[in-house]
C-alpha cells in the first residue's frame, strides 16, 4: 500500500478489525519512512454484478452511483450518514442474491421501497427522477399515495390492534361471564 503523504510502499499494519456488518476489513497503517498512520478498507470485489439499463445496455454495478443517487434524495434532510449507508448495504446485499444481471426499474423500486419507510420527501425526490415525472400531477398523485398509507407512530399504541378479530373480541366479551379473559382488556 503506498502512503498517502510521501508515496513509500512500506508500511505496517497497526489495527485491523472487521466493519459492522463483516463486509469489509478496516486497516490502520503506519508509514515506515514518514510514520504517517492512514486508514484502509478491505471488501470483496464483486465484479460479476451486471445492470440493465432502460435502453437494454448492461454495465457494472457501482456501488457510488447508487450511494450518490440516494444522498441527492436525502439532501437537507435530518438523515445521518449512518442510515444511508445501512441502506446502501441492505439494497447491495439483496441485489447480489438475486442474480447476476439486475434490471435498473428493480434497482430503483428496492431504492424506493426503502426510502418510503425511512423520509417521505426524500421518497418523492427519488421517484421523481426514478419515474420520470413530467408535470405536476404525477407529484400531486405521488403525495396522495402517501399520504392514503398508514403511519405507524413507534410512540403511540394502537387502539385496535391488527390482530385483534371478531372471534377474539367474542372471546374477551365471554371472560366476563365466567370464563377467565387472561389480558383483561390491555393490549
Amino acid at each position: 500500500m503506498r502512503c498517502p503523504k510521501c508515496g513509500s510502499r512500506d508500511d505496517k499494519v497497526i489495527d485491523s478489525r472487521q466493519s459492522r456488518d463483516s463486509s469489509s476489513i478496516r486497516r490502520r497503517r503506519e508509514c515506515l519512512k514518514c510514520k504517517y498512520r492512514f486508514t484502509t478498507y478491505e471488501e470483496i470485489e464483486r465484479s460479476d454484478l451486471r445492470v440493465v439499463k432502460r435502453d437494454r445496455t448492461h454495465e457494472p454495478f457501482d456501488r457510488r452511483k447508487l450511494a450518490t443517487s440516494i444522498a441527492k434524495a436525502f439532501e437537507k434532510r435530518s438523515a445521518s450518514l449512518l442510515t444511508l449507508e445501512e441502506m446502501v448495504d441492505e439494497i447491495v446485499h439483496e441485489l447480489e442474491t438475486s442474480g447476476r444481471e439486475v434490471p435498473s426499474s428493480a434497482i430503483g423500486a428496492k431504492v424506493l421501497e426503502k426510502l418510503r419507510r425511512i423520509d417521505e420527501v426524500a421518497y418523492l425526490r427519488y421517484a421523481s427522477v426514478h419515474q420520470r415525472f413530467e408535470d405536476v400531477d404525477q407529484f400531486v398523485d405521488a403525495i396522495h399515495t402517501l399520504g392514503r398509507r398508514i403511519k405507524p407512530n413507534a410512540l403511540q399504541r394502537e387502539l385496535f390492534p391488527p390482530e385483534t378479530t371478531q372471534a377474539q373480541s367474542r372471546a374477551a366479551g365471554a371472560g366476563s361471564r365466567g370464563v377467565p379473559n387472561e389480558n383483561h382488556g390491555r393490549i
